[in-house]
């Protein structure tokens, strides 16, 4: 695992490259400074390293959305239902007080047992839970409250009820719908974060993930079956597609990196809340004092460009 520093300097450096060099900047012997420091520490994680990421962002064990609510959130109350057809537990939503401020949240959750598993879908979102998120966000932007959002999804549902249910058109309702707001958001990655169904709700002012959890545009076992028409070949996928932490910042695709305690949040529920709760805390405390438009703005050039290549 990367060691604090580590992730820091990777920040910084990620965070230099999408500045606009001028002429006669000194900007570009900075990067340069921080990228020898950066291969002194230590070499890109190791196709080893990366599969580790993705056991350990599967694990069953890890914190769910719910376990972090229970130890970071105060007087808590969760919101049911579409207001049109059901109610996904895969999606929980909700408005309750962190850090001394009220803030309205979206989660994925997956569940502990097979009975809890199957009644929330595995953690794969329906169209319904796409909704209920946006009626959350609604009801933020109508309060000016702050909408923190946690990712843990394998991906959005694919099954037969969910395409007739409108599954695509709710995803791309709801990116739009996070790209409108003129509230802070922050999303966090969890645990996986998978294709459409992550993103649905990350469309965010600052992304983060947690040092072993995964973000990616199709899960490793996906691609493989793709590629080379084996499952079984997902070490070499995710080899190849890199979704871990580290190789998604330095991509740009995420802002900042939260510290896991040793050998995975699994191992420290406690301490693995405590370092996210300060990483959300400081990305509100960064984003509250921003005006609505200037929020709007950024957050949709952010997004416009990503995969663009200058």
């Amino acid at each position: 695992m990367a060691t604090d520093h580590e992730l820091r300097l990777r920040e910084r450096l990620t965070r230099l490259r999408g500045l606009n060099l001028l002429g006669g900047t000194r900007l570009s012997a900075e990067l340069e400074k921080l990228q020898r420091q950066l291969e002194r520490i230590q070499a890109a994680p190791t196709d080893e390293e990366i599969w580790r990421s993705v056991e350990l962002a599967r694990h069953q064990d890890r914190p769910y959305t719910l376990d972090y609510v229970e130890r970071l959130f105060e007087d808590w109350v969760e919101l049911h239902g579409d207001r049109g057809r059901a109610d996904d537990a895969a999606v929980v939503v909700g408005i309750g007080r962190f850090e001394g401020r009220t803030v309205a949240l979206i989660g994925n959750q997956k569940g502990r047992d097979i009975k809890e598993r199957t009644k929330r879908n595995f953690g794969m979102a329906y169209p319904e839970g796409y909704r209920k998120a946006m009626r959350l966000m609604e009801l933020a932007e109508r309060h000016g409250f702050p909408l923190l959002s946690l990712v843990d999804i394998p991906g959005a549902y694919p099954g037969v009820a969910a395409e007739q249910h409108g599954q695509g058109g709710a995803i791309a309702r709801s990116q739009a719908l996070m790209s409108r707001l003129g509230v802070p958001i922050v999303t966090c990655v969890i645990g996986e974060g998978g294709s459409g169904g992550a993103i649905a709700t990350a469309l965010a002012d600052r992304v983060l993930m947690q040092a072993n959890s995964i973000y990616t545009v199709i899960s490793p076992e996906g691609c493989a079956a793709i590629l080379w028409r084996d499952a079984a070949e997902a070490k070499k996928a995710a080899a190849a597609f890199k979704p871990d932490a580290v190789h998604c910042l330095e991509l740009g695709v995420i802002d900042s990196i939260v510290p896991e305690p040793e050998g995975g949040a699994h191992t420290d529920p406690d301490e693995a809340a405590r370092l996210l709760g300060e990483a959300l805390r400081d990305a509100l405390d960064e984003l509250e004092p921003i005006p609505a438009d200037e929020l709007k703005r950024t957050r949709r050039a952010k997004f416009r460009s990503l995969g663009v290549y200058a």
